[in-house]
């Protein structure tokens, strides 16, 4: 219930894993999608701990979904969502017949069985960010934004009480929210903690990240593959 609670009456495409408790939330108003490169890991892991030709081939067709990803990154919405139905759409309905054929002969509760269970599972989802030319592939640019809180969580223990941890989290947020939207984080912070003592309280909106970042141009990073 966290989850619907935060969202709200939001509404749109959101991108999670494959944990059950986000099922609820998915109907007319909410749209799931999956993220490629949580599939992708599955055979990465497999393919890093015992290369064999099946992992190896797994990982070649994940490139070149990326690869087309990485020719359009530069391309409107429209023109994305074109390639994407001419190329990438016939590219996965292959891919998802060559794991149909893989799981045939997959031995049942190995590694790669369950990699192919999961993508199998989570095909719809997984392949829908093709349907439009504004929907991202994989939640990389997320994962990247809350690694340094996800791999230093131990720290977080001594944020001093329940209160500070959430003050804690809204500061990460509007760090990461600065930095995913073009601005230099700790300039855009010295601006606002500057402005905040004589701005008015009706007018705090306008000193979020978000609002900011319409005024400057913002660097879109390649998109790509996260190796674990």
């Amino acid at each position: 219930m966290h989850a619907r609670n935060f969202l709200g009456k939001w509404n749109g495409y959101l991108m999670v894993d494959d944990y059950a408790g986000y099922n609820a939330l998915f109907g007319p108003a909410l749209t799931e999608l999956g993220c490629m490169a949580h599939a992708r890991r599955k055979f990465f892991d497999l393919h890093a701990e015992q290369p064999r030709p099946v992992t190896e081939q797994a990982l070649t067709w994940f490139a070149k979904l990326y690869e087309g990803e990485r020719e359009w990154q530069d391309l409107s919405v429209e023109e994305r969502a074109r390639k994407r139905q001419e190329w990438t759409v016939p590219l996965l309905e292959k891919f998802h017949h060559w794991l149909l054929q893989q799981r045939k002969t997959a031995a049942p509760g190995s590694g790669l069985s369950k990699a192919l269970d999961y993508t199998l599972k989570r095909w719809e989802a997984l392949a829908r960010y093709a349907t439009q030319g504004n929907l991202p592939m994989d939640n990389n640019r997320i994962e990247n934004a809350i690694r340094p809180i996800a791999i230093g969580k131990k720290n977080w223990l001594f944020a001093g009480s329940a209160l500070a941890g959430v003050r804690a989290a809204s500061i990460q947020t509007l760090l990461g929210t600065a930095r995913m939207n073009g601005l230099e984080p700790y300039q855009w912070l010295k601006e606002t903690l500057e402005k905040l003592p004589t701005w008015p309280n009706s007018r705090l909106n306008e000193l979020l990240p978000l609002v900011r970042s319409e005024k400057v141009t913002v660097t879109q990073p390649q998109a790509g593959v996260i190796s674990p």
